[in-house]
Parts: C-alpha cells; structure tokens; sequence
C-alpha cells in the first residue's frame, strides 16, 4: 500500500504500518555468535526510564562499530522489539547493534523521541568500554518514524535544542553515519503541510502539537533537511518501490550533494513501505547496511 494515498474509504497510510512481530528469521549459526544485553536502562526522567537491547559479538577484543536501531509506527506505537532481527544481524556481521525505546507522542510530544535518541548516543558512548562500543563509529537506522528520526539524529548533531535531560551530558550525541528507512525527512514541504492541516490528521499534529500551518517553527525543527551543514555525516536513504515517493528524499539529497555529503538512494524491488517483514527485503536491507556502515564508519570494519 503506498504512505498517504487519499482513498474514498478510510485507510491507515503505510507510514504508520509497521509489522506487529518481527516474522523475518535468522541463520542458528549466526545468533550463535552474538550475546545479548537486554533491558539497559539508558535514561531517566524522574521515575520514568528509558531502556535498549544490545547484542555484540562473543569473540571480539577491540570495539566495533555501533548501530542505533529505532522502531516505527507513526511515532504513536512500536517497540523496540520491532527492529531486533535487524539488530541481530548486523552485530552477526561484527557490529555492535542496540535497539531502543524512546517517548511516544501520546506520552511526550516532540521533542521528546528525538531527545532520547540522542541521550541514547550518549550513553553508549559513555558505556563504550562495558559494551566493546568505538565512541568515535557509532550510525544509526529506524524505519518510517524510526527513519525520520534517524535522519533528525544524523543532521541535527549541534542543536542544543534537541539535546535533552536524559543524562552523561559531557558525551557528544553526534552520529558518523545513517541510514533513513522509509523516511520522511522535510516536514516542512507542502505535502505535509497539507497532511497535517486535516483535524482527523493522528501522525503530525499528534507528534507535533499542531498543523504545519500553526507552529511552522516546530516543523521546522523536527525537518531533518532543515538543519542539514556541511558537518553532516553520509545519509543514505532507503525505501520499498511500493512505498509513497516522498520516501525517496529527492531535495534532502540535493542539498546533501550540494554540501558534498555522501547520499545515495536505495529501493528495493517489489517492497512495501513495512519491507523489513519480508525475508528477502530484509536480507537486502541486510547487506545494503552492511556494505554502507563498514565503508562510512571509522572503525573495525567487520
């Protein structure tokens, strides 16, 4: 189904489909070299905190390089469970991969997820030697909500803003690569102007507080294109052929190319927007972060 087709009757856009499991399955001989470090508590907001799953490979004596995993889901619903096979695999490849849970809008409106992303960034750089983490390699990914997260996290490293009190605040919450999955990444195009201006609309107003129209300034804020300089680091993004072709990020990688940043496009065959639960989008998903991670991160190349 494509993302925010207008259809006569009522019908959920793709953007906030994400699979309820995770049905894409992984070879016995590679969860077989990896451990598992569930439920780390990476940031506290009073009584409230916020976890992430890790997994790492068994047999590794100097840090690798790390991926951040954010789920999806209209940034109303998800878990981080969403994203596990993804993380699994890539620490199968010889990452570090975690997968965390962040605020969602129907508890705390933005910034709040975006904030914890970054708090997350910090705490594991924070961790880096508990958990074999390279502080100086650590990329991030997330599909549909997750990926225009991923993509604020890759292009915001500077704004204070956004930054957040989820703690270890002498740690950087920059991130040296990523990868934006079915993502939305220019809130502030007409598009989702004219998305958000509908009463009914439950993804923008919901996260955002409003219409585009209304707080145009946090729109503005919460657009990864908007806050892109030449400090970013490479951005690839990657969708389903039979997902909406605003996922396909064709200004966001004008302006990237134009400051002479790495970005590409990556679509996959016969995908929808939800392709990571699918075996064969998946494994292609796979080896695309793969190949793109190991090229753009400093670090131990798995």
């Amino acid at each position: 189904m494509h993302s925010f087709i207008l259809l006569p009757l009522l019908v959920l856009p793709a953007f906030a489909q994400q699979p309820k499991s995770t049905p894409t399955k992984l070879a016995p001989e590679a969860t077989a070299t990896i451990e598992a470090h569930p439920g780390l508590i990476y940031a506290r907001y009073g009584q409230r905190e916020m976890q992430l799953d890790l997994w790492k490979p068994k047999i590794s004596s100097l840090p690798r390089p790390t991926i951040i995993c954010i789920h999806g889901g209209g940034w109303y619903k998800g878990e981080r469970s969403n994203m596990a096979n993804l993380a699994q695999a890539l620490a199968a490849k010889g990452f570090v991969a975690a997968t965390i849970s962040y605020r969602l809008s129907g508890e705390a409106k933005f910034p709040a997820a975006i904030q914890d992303c970054k708090a997350a960034v910090r705490f594991l750089r924070a961790n880096a030697d508990q958990f074999g983490v390279n502080a100086n390699a650590i990329g991030v990914t997330g599909l549909s909500a997750g990926g225009h997260l991923a993509a604020l996290l890759t292009t915001s490293g500077d704004v204070k803003e956004l930054e957040g009190q989820g703690g270890h605040a002498g740690q950087s919450s920059t991130v040296q690569a990523g990868i934006a999955m079915g993502a939305q990444s220019d809130l502030e195009s007409a598009r989702i102007g004219d998305l958000s201006s509908k009463p009914d609309d439950p993804f923008y107003r919901t996260f955002l507080g409003d219409s585009q129209a209304k707080i145009p300034q946090t729109y503005a804020l919460a657009s990864p294109r908007h806050h892109l300089d030449k400090s970013d680091p490479p951005l690839l993004f990657m969708t389903g052929a039979l997902d909406d072709t605003s996922t396909h990020a064709e200004e966001t990688r004008a302006d990237l190319s134009k400051l002479g940043i790495p970005t590409r496009l990556e679509i996959i065959p016969q995908a929808p927007h939800a392709f990571l639960g699918q075996q064969k989008a998946f494994d292609i998903c796979v080896m695309t972060c793969v190949d793109f991670f190991a090229k753009h991160l400093q670090g131990i190349a798995p």
